[in-house]
């Protein structure tokens, strides 16, 4: 490794490309007998090679010397060109030119076919040539702040990029074809001139979107993103939000929307029931519907700089939990007055704020009784949830002693179940119906075993956290499609590998706070695992100071141990 951090070079020193040389002196006088570490033969090739932060106007030609580099860091220099034997660098896998004056790139650039991460941000490029869509093994893609009018037709090839940074721009469109990078997770294109996105609903596995300061007029399409998780669309020309777009999003959790020409919310806004903060700020809104107050997981509504009114003034200040009740308190009372007076003297439940009626269902698409401090649940209310086509049902936060019988009246449509913070001890049998089911909340209850879950193919999410689990229970391992399990906080003293390698798609493990006194090495082949928590255990290896480093660090040194 060779690096030059903040030395104010302005050329890279000739030595160092002579440094594979063999002089004249050290053969004439070179002798076998003698075994030092600065032998030329016990050298090892050169394979990251760190020049950032210096003043470099110019990369010398003979870097073409160096074909077993992995890593090459430019960044932050005066470079406003490459050498065209950049290209014979075939071994490269990560290279950051950021904060560069480079306005093209050498065709033989895209000829590095094992480029992997590639950050070519503030920089000044205006066109991309049309063989970067050759460049096939990147991962994650950084073209921000440059001069961008257009991205390279086929870029949709590029399918194992995860994150791809194209902000602070000039775009004005983007490639139909970015919808077959299927892998992206991250997308970022805010600062551009962009008035509208593509189709996103064959990028499924995409969690975040910035496309602030654009001029877009319409939320494109995300039907099939079940995985999203934050929408940032501020500043932009947005009038409406669709009851189909509220539809396709069952996880969002962030949405922002400020600034923007929004004139109304849909009564569907109630379905995106993992909302934690919505941002309205400074659009045309007049009224809120009364099933905003429905989101349960809400806690920051900014809705300043709008023209409500039938909102009064010392609401609008009174805070996000405030308004939400005002609102579930107006629906209240609408739903009294569209009942007849016989309807409201039989009505099932004699307590109309606690139970949910057929409309708000059917608007939320949801069971939403979280923090009402019951200990039963009629089956009425899963008779009406079952009409109202719902598809989550949370009963989070309440008193239960055992799961409601009627529950298993919607077992064939219900997607997400959430029985967090109860008093259960057992599950029943009747959990195994769910066959749509793709999240399950259990935690935070007194479960030390679960029934058999063998009919749940299409289980994602686990959450067994918080009970008083020994072991991670037989079932969970023929979950085929689990993607997340999380046990921490429960008394698990082993770890199963052989149990977990049958989960090939299990992507995060969280066993912290358990009683592992043995972390066994084989876990570090688990490759499809990104994410590892084992903190809190009895175990002494890993050491702390390794499990502070990350999921990759602890990986690589279980693997490191396991016997050749």
């Amino acid at each position: 490794m060779i690096e030059w951090f903040q030395r104010s070079n302005v050329r890279v020193p000739k030595g160092v490309f002579s440094m594979y040389d063999i002089g004249k002196d050290a053969v004439a006088n070179f002798d076998m007998s003698k075994d030092t570490e600065e032998n030329w033969w016990s050298f090892k090739p050169l394979t990251y090679l760190d020049c950032s932060s210096n003043v470099l106007t110019d990369i010398p030609t003979d870097i073409k010397l160096f074909e077993d580099l992995t890593v090459l860091n430019l960044q932050d220099n005066n470079l406003s060109t490459l050498p065209e034997s950049i290209g014979a660098l075939k071994k490269l896998t990560k290279m950051n030119l950021s904060r560069n004056k480079i306005a093209s790139l050498p065709r033989e650039f895209y000829s590095l076919g094992e480029l992997q991460h590639l950050n070519i941000a503030h920089n000044c490029l205006e066109k991309l040539g049309d063989e970067f869509v050759d460049m096939v093994m990147l991962q994650t893609l950084d073209l921000s702040n440059n001069l961008l009018t257009s991205l390279p037709t086929g870029i949709g090839y590029l399918v194992r990029v995860t994150e791809f940074n194209v902000s602070h721009n000039q775009l004005t469109e983007l490639p139909l074809d970015i919808s077959c990078m299927r892998a992206m997770t991250k997308l970022d294109v805010t600062h551009n001139n962009l008035k509208s996105l593509p189709n996103m609903s064959d990028m499924r596995k995409l969690h975040v979107i910035h496309a602030q300061h654009n001029d877009i007029e319409d939320l494109p399409m995300f039907e099939g993103c079940d995985a999203l998780q934050e929408l940032h669309f501020g500043n932009n020309f947005i009038k409406a939000v669709t009851e189909e777009f509220c539809e396709n999003l069952p996880l969002l959790k962030i949405l922002d929307l400020r600034d923007n020409k929004i004139e109304e919310l849909p009564d569907k806004i109630a379905m995106l029931q993992h909302l934690i903060r919505l941002d309205l700020t400074n659009n045309e809104l007049t009224a809120l519907p009364n099933s905003l107050g429905l989101l349960s997981h809400l806690q920051n509504l900014q809705i300043e700089g709008n023209k409500f009114r039938h909102i009064r003034q010392d609401l609008l200040k009174a805070g996000t939990c405030r308004l939400l009740k005002h609102l579930r308190d107006k629906m209240d009372a609408d739903e009294s007055i569209r009942l007849s007076p016989s309807q409201t003297h039989t009505s099932l439940s004699p307590e109309p704020r606690i139970f949910p009626d057929k409309y708000m269902m059917r608007n939320s698409r949801a069971v939403n009784l979280a923090m009402k401090e019951i200990s039963f649940v009629p089956d009425e209310v899963f008779k009406d949830a079952l009409s109202a086509d719902v598809h989550i049902v949370d009963i989070s936060k309440n008193k239960l002693l055992e799961v409601p019988s009627g529950l298993q009246i919607v077992a064939e449509n219900v997607s997400e179940l959430n029985l967090n913070t109860n008093k259960l001890k057992t599950l029943p049998s009747f959990i195994a119906d769910f066959t749509r089911l793709q999240y399950l909340d259990v935690g935070r209850n007194q479960l030390s075993d679960l029934p058999d879950l063998k009919g749940l193919p299409n289980m994602r999410e686990l959450i067994l956290s918080f009970n008083a689990f020994t072991s991670v229970p037989e079932c969970v391992y023929s979950l085929e499609k689990l993607e997340i399990l999380l046990i921490s906080d429960n008394q698990v003293r082993k770890i199963d590998v052989d149990g977990l390698k049958r989960l090939q798609r299990l992507a995060t493990l969280d066993f912290t706070n358990n009683s592992i006194d043995h972390v066994p090495f084989e876990l570090g082949l688990l490759k499809q695992i990104r994410c590892v928590e084992l903190k809190g255990n009895s175990f002494r290896q890993p050491r702390y100071a390794i499990l502070e480093q990350g999921t990759d660090s602890v990986m690589a040194y279980l693997r490191d141990r396991i016997p050749q």
